[in-house]
């Protein structure tokens, strides 16, 4: 027991070390060129995936030691947001430096057994909805997420959902494959092939699955994201169609992220192809308030060609951590022909504009309740067309 928690202790103040963006030329002002590990920690280092001492070295002039690099090593393995080109260098890193990382108590997955190869992730959501002089519905849904290893690169990936929408008993449970996908790199970009999962910017135009590929290229300040694929939305006037986009993503700080995007959809059963543009920010004002914006227009020539959302937000609730919330208000303007699959809660109707607030709040570790209202009304200003919408939901998650 002591000796389980010296070793946690000791991977806790490895991988807390101050953290302070190395020198782009040489970030590792006295580790020696002639190891292999050099070059490769200097990459993840220039990417910010790991970061050195205050001084831009080892502690003076004393030159680096495996159990140094080992540190650094360590703190990049804590790392979750990476893409799969420098998951694959921080492997070979470990393995490189295995003994001194097992000293630090840091595990090392690539030298255990494969005990732990697939992992599963999911949730048990409860929903209520509620709408005015419309239907009410009371939801459930089991998610299943699994992700197994392929090798040091790829990965498989799965969710299964089993959902009973009325909570009624004689109602009868779908299971079904939501996604089916492999992950890895490919053409220096993180590439999804299968069924998978795929978000828009602010989830405006799209935020659903198709079949297809998607492949990413994340630079130091721009990420490129190109999709291609097939999928299902009675939104566009189709049962199924073809589906492509490219997305451009610049980071002008660690603040502020801007987004430029174009989505084609074509299908047989469409007079003509959508071509649907989009542009976006995103920007924390401060440690606790964010503001974010897209404008969508559409090449059809409709009555309404274009549509927007705004919110603005304070904090924002964290899964993991029990008390957090956040609460935000925006506004929306769902126009046709601008949109696919939009991600929202409570404005969750195409063709209508209104303002919609909502709260989140994490009850328990894993545990996260939402409220979310949105009061809108048809975008031609149809006062038949009033639409009010509540949900309240609870999520647990594994």
């Amino acid at each position: 027991m002591k000796k389980t928690l010296a070793a946690a202790i000791t991977s806790a103040l490895v991988i807390g070390v101050a953290s302070t963006t190395f020198a782009a030329a040489n970030p590792f002002s006295d580790v020696p060129t002639d190891h292999w590990s050099f070059d490769a920690v200097a990459k993840l280092a220039h990417e910010g995936v790991i970061e050195g001492y205050g001084d831009n070295t080892f502690r003076g002039d004393a030159k680096i030691t495996r159990y140094e690099m080992a540190q650094m090593v360590a703190k990049a393995m804590a790392k979750t947001d990476v893409s799969a080109a420098d998951k694959a260098t921080i492997d070979k890193l470990s393995a490189e430096y295995a003994d001194e990382l097992n000293n630090l108590g840091v595990r090392v997955a690539a030298l255990e057994k494969k005990t732990d190869n697939v992992k599963f992730t999911g949730e048990a959501r409860f929903r209520n909805d509620q709408v005015k002089d419309g239907d009410h519905s009371t939801q459930a849904l089991f998610r299943l997420d699994a992700a197994a290893k392929v090798n040091d690169q790829w990965t498989a990936k799965a969710r299964i959902d089993a959902d009973n929408l009325d909570l009624d008993a004689s109602s009868t449970t779908t299971t079904s494959v939501d996604r089916i996908y492999v992950e890895g790199p490919l053409f220096g970009a993180t590439a999804k092939l299968g069924k998978l999962p795929s978000f828009s910017e602010q989830g405006y135009v799209f935020d659903d699955t198709l079949s297809g590929a998607e492949l990413q290229w994340k630079g130091k300040t721009l990420t490129t994201t190109a999709t291609v694929g097939r999928a299902a939305n009675d939104n566009v006037g189709a049962e199924t169609f073809d589906y492509q986009a490219i997305d451009f993503k610049y980071a002008v700080s660690d603040k502020t992220d801007l987004d430029a995007a174009y989505h084609h959809i074509n299908s047989s059963e469409l007079s003509d192809d959508i071509g649907i543009y989009t542009l976006g920010f995103d920007t924390k004002l401060t440690d606790t308030f964010g503001l974010k914006a897209v404008y969508a227009k559409t090449n059809l020539d409709v009555d309404v060609d274009n549509g927007y959302s705004a919110d603005f937000t304070y904090k924002g609730a964290d899964a993991k951590d029990a008390g957090s919330f956040g609460i935000w208000t925006g506004y929306r303007k769902i126009a046709e022909g601008t949109t696919i699959a939009p991600t929202w809660d409570g404005a969750n109707k195409v063709g209508y504009k209104g303002w919609e607030v909502g709260t989140q709040y994490t009850l328990a570790q894993n545990v996260v309740a939402t409220a979310v209202y949105f009061d809108g009304k048809d975008i031609d200003d149809s006062a038949a067309d009033h639409y009010k919408h509540f949900r309240g939901q609870v999520e647990f998650f594994f």
